[in-house]
C-alpha cells in the first residue's frame, strides 16, 4: 500500500505540536514533572546522588591508574633517569590523561554533583542548573582522559627493545606504527625487554583508563540531562516535597485531564 504523499508532513507537524504542548504543560504545571519523569515519581535529586557516587570511584581509579603507569615494573629507576632526561617513560602517560582529565575534571563536578542531592545549599533549580555545567566539564575530561589513553594503547609503551629487523636493541616505541595490531599479536610483546612485561603493564593501566573514562562520559551525559530536568521540575528536597503536598489531591485529576487531552 502506497503511503499519501502528504502523510510525513502531518505526522511531523503533528508530532512537534504535541511536544511543545506538553512542553508548555509542564512549565505551567510543575507537579506534573514527577509523573513524566517516572513512574515511580523518582527524584532528580536521588539520581544526582546515583551518578556522584560511581564518579568519585571512576576519579579515583582514573588517577591511580595514571601515577602507577610512572613506575614500570613498579621500579621508581625508570622515572628518575626520565626525569635527567633520558627517555623511559611513555609520552602519553605524560599528558595526565587519568589525573587531570578523568580525575580533576571529573572528582570537582562528581562533588557539586553529589551537593545537589543533600538537601543543603545546592538541592534546589539553581543547583541543578549549575550541574549541567559542571557535568560538560566533566564530559571535557573524560573525552579528554578517553583519547589519551586511546592513543596510549595505539602506540604501545616506550621500552628497550629488538626484533629480527632490528637486531640492535634500543629505546624507542616499536608498536608506533603498527596502527594498534600489536594488541592482538602477543608474539610482538616480546619486542620489548626492558621494562619487563611493560606491554602487559601498559595494555593493562590504559584499558582501565579507557573504560573508566567512557563510564565518566556516559554519568556526566545522564547528569546533564538529569540537571535540565531538575532545572525545569525541581528537585525532591524537603522544602520543595513539603511545599508539593498540598497539591497531591487535584494532582491526579490534573494529570488525568493531561492524558485525555493527549488523545487529540
Amino acid at each position: 500500500m502506497r503511503l499519501s504523499p502528504i502523510a510525513p508532513p502531518f505526522c511531523t507537524t503533528h508530532t512537534i505540536a504535541l511536544i511543545i504542548y506538553i512542553v508548555i504543560y509542564l512549565k505551567q504545571e510543575f507537579p506534573l514533572c514527577y509523573f513524566v519523569l517516572s513512574p515511580a515519581n523518582m527524584c532528580t535529586g536521588a539520581c544526582s546522588k546515583f551518578i556522584a557516587v560511581p564518579l568519585y570511584i571512576l576519579a579515583l581509579v582514573s588517577i591511580i591508574c595514571n601515577i602507577v603507569l610512572f613506575f614500570p615494573d613498579l621500579q621508581t629507576k625508570y622515572a628518575a633517569e626520565d626525569r635527567e632526561g633520558h627517555p623511559r617513560i611513555t609520552e602519553e602517560v605524560k599528558y595526565m590523561g587519568g589525573v587531570i582529565g578523568g580525575g580533576i575534571m571529573v572528582l570537582i563536578p562528581a562533588i557539586h554533583i553529589h551537593l545537589t542531592s543533600s538537601g543543603k545549599c545546592c538541592a534546589n533549580r539553581c543547583g541543578m542548573f549549575l550541574s549541567i555545567g559542571f557535568a560538560a566539564a566533566g564530559v571535557a575530561g573524560a573525552v579528554y582522559s578517553l583519547s589519551v589513553a586511546a592513543l596510549g594503547l595505539a602506540n604501545g609503551p616506550l621500552c628497550y627493545w629488538s626484533n629480527l629487523q632490528n637486531p640492535f636493541p634500543k629505546w624507542g616505541v616499536p608498536f608506533a606504527n603498527s596502527t594498534g595490531n600489536y594488541l592482538t599479536d602477543k608474539h610482538m610483546w616480546n619486542w620489548c625487554i626492558l621494562p619487563k612485561d611493560v606491554v602487559e603493564f601498559n595494555v593493562g593501566l590504559f584499558s582501565t583508563l579507557l573504560v573508566a573514562a567512557c563510564l565518566e562520559l556516559i554519568l556526566c551525559l545522564i547528569q546533564m540531562i538529569n540537571g535540565l530536568f531538575g532545572c525545569i521540575c525541581g528537585t525532591c528536597s524537603g522544602k520543595e516535597v513539603g511545599a508539593r503536598a498540598p497539591f497531591s489531591a487535584p494532582f491526579h485529576t490534573k494529570r488525568n485531564a493531561f492524558m485525555e487531552d493527549l488523545k487529540w
